[in-house]
């Protein structure tokens, strides 16, 4: 029907769009047949107007050719680590990768990859750029090493790519954060950016130089909005020391009590402030050891009030629902009481022997979680160790480690070596079921006591003869984290074995293959650090 219409004449395309949304019975643009022949013809007016639109445009004067990449001094990969890198990238969401039976998660090695990659100062290979930056887009915790390992390339192709932009922003000279030796560009930032480039110029800047965060967030802390404040301030964790005390003084005086509060937790960090010791102060005459009692043991006495002063100093007067008032008030005191406080009032005590002394009328659990609390707080080591006591005591962590939570921040004050020997005992003696927060704040690899003690463990959870499941973490921790040697050890626990009397039907099948897959993991780790090696 449409060849015996009038050609119509040329239209524009918003004057097509409007007859189209109105409809031809109310609307007839010029050059178009009226009645029933009208929807006919501006179709193919459309049709002719998107024909031209798409091929009627004038060619432009071609675009400069972007600049060349800056140069990237570092070696090349070998070229089988080059290999691996690509089969790593290819493993990603959406083309089948995952978890697939007995073979290794490749996007789970990815990360470790690439710290060994940027650990022996290797350049990444220009043509695997692209996948490297898409799966940093996808994956916010690749993004550091990957952004180290891609080199100054990586900035160049960001430059013409908007879905590649995370790169400048995150990149130190990428066009995002300016260092802190380019301090027009940081002043302008800081006095323009929007809220969140804010707050990452000045984590950066306390990661890097903690006193020029510090006076750069006073050059505009008045003026600065509550909210604001209170976040800039919780920056001041990164690097913090006895320089930021002043700052963190004025700021106790601040009109947000939120702003006060934070202010007040940081100063307790610091066991040598003023703050710390007014609160050692009033916590001391709290507590005390009463010597007429068959065996000393410590009393607690709750403050009668909180006055201006401990207000001021960050405690907060009206406890949560279902908490006493006194008890609320004694508690804030103890944690930000210096850990020193107490050996001085107990008669120069140690640590281990304020925690074993006894405590009276109920109150050990309340003083010993305020301990662990200061204890973290503070990174006091030896006030840590008092308070987990041994791996093996039959509480599974000492009187104040009310839970895995605390004791796993309470490992955390503890150097390496001996923090993974108190995970071992502790696996040693009551299994992985309760490991898992433990072993996530132990140095990598595994080996040596602590490697053979969850292997050890892995085999006896296998011989209970119940299903993985609940050991899942565990294992796919234990793909990431276990030295790669214990591989032979693991590979006696890789068959199928004899189903005992009482074991979950099929169990042992299940357990073979997670045992496969940990010793596949285990072997093509230690291939990817050999492929690495110069």
């Amino acid at each position: 029907m449409s060849g015996t219409l009038p050609t119509p004449g040329p239209l524009s395309w918003p004057e097509l769009v409007t007859t189209a949304l109105l409809g031809t019975d109310r609307r007839t643009p010029p050059g178009l047949p009226p009645g029933r022949e009208a929807p006919a013809a501006l179709l193919d007016a459309a049709a002719v107007a998107a024909v031209r639109r798409r091929a009627g445009l004038r060619a432009a004067p071609a675009a400069p050719r972007p600049e060349s990449a800056a140069p990237d001094p570092r070696p090349p990969l070998p070229s089988p680590a080059a290999r691996r890198l690509a089969a790593l990238l290819a493993d990603r969401p959406g083309t089948g990768g995952g978890r697939r039976g007995a073979a290794p998660d490749l996007r789970e090695l990815l990360p470790q990859w690439l710290a060994l990659a940027n650990e022996r100062g290797f350049a990444a290979p220009p043509e695997l750029l692209p996948a490297l930056l898409d799966a940093a887009r996808g994956r916010t915790d690749l993004r550091p090493a990957a952004l180290a390992f891609a080199g100054p390339r990586a900035l160049w192709l960001a430059r013409l790519n908007p879905d590649w932009r995370f790169a400048l922003r995150a990149a130190p000279g990428g066009g995002g954060l300016p260092s802190a030796e380019e301090s027009d560009r940081v002043r302008d930032l800081w006095r323009r950016g929007l809220f969140a480039e804010r707050v990452a110029l000045l984590s950066a800047l306390r990661a890097r130089t903690p006193a020029a965060g510090r006076a750069l967030l006073s050059s505009t802390w008045p003026a600065e909005r509550a909210e604001d404040r209170l976040m800039f301030l919780d920056s001041l964790r990164t690097g913090l020391g006895p320089q930021d005390e002043p700052f963190l003084e004025r700021a106790l005086a601040d009109r947000s009590r939120n702003v006060r509060a934070v202010a007040a937790e940081l100063l307790s960090a610091l066991p040598s402030s003023a703050l710390a010791a007014r609160m050692g102060s009033r916590a001391a005459t709290c507590v005390a050891v009463d010597v007429t009692a068959p065996v000393p043991t410590l009393v607690v006495e709750t403050p009668h009030e909180c006055d201006a002063g401990m207000e001021r100093d960050g405690v907060v007067a009206q406890p949560p629902s279902g908490r006493g008032e006194r008890s609320w008030w004694l508690s804030q005191l103890l944690d930000a009481a210096p850990l020193s406080t107490w050996a001085a009032r107990f008669g120069g005590r140690t640590p281990e022997e304020i925690v074993a002394l006894p405590v009276a009328d109920d109150w050990q659990g309340e003083l010993h979680a305020a301990w662990c609390r200061a204890a973290v707080r503070q990174g006091d080591a030896a006030w840590a160790r008092a308070l987990l006591g041994a791996p093996s005591a039959p509480e599974a962590g000492g009187p104040g480690a009310v839970s895995l939570a605390e004791r796993a921040k309470l490992l955390g004050t503890l150097g390496a070596e001996e923090r993974a020997a108190w995970v071992a005992g502790f696996i040693g003696t009551h299994g992985l079921s309760e490991a898992f927060q433990l072993l996530g704040v132990c140095a990598v690899p595994w080996e040596g006591e602590l490697g053979r003690a969850v292997v050890d463990a892995l085999n006896i959870a296998r011989d209970a003869g119940s299903y993985p499941w609940s050991f899942s973490g565990v294992m796919g921790l234990a793909e990431r984290c276990l030295a790669p040697a214990e591989a032979d050890r693991l590979e006696g626990l890789t068959a199928i074995p004899d189903e005992t009397e009482g074991a979950a039907p099929g169990a042992g099948s299940y357990w073979a293959e997670a045992f496969q897959r940990l010793t596949a993991t285990l072997r093509l780790r230690a291939l990817m650090t050999a492929e690495l090696t110069p």
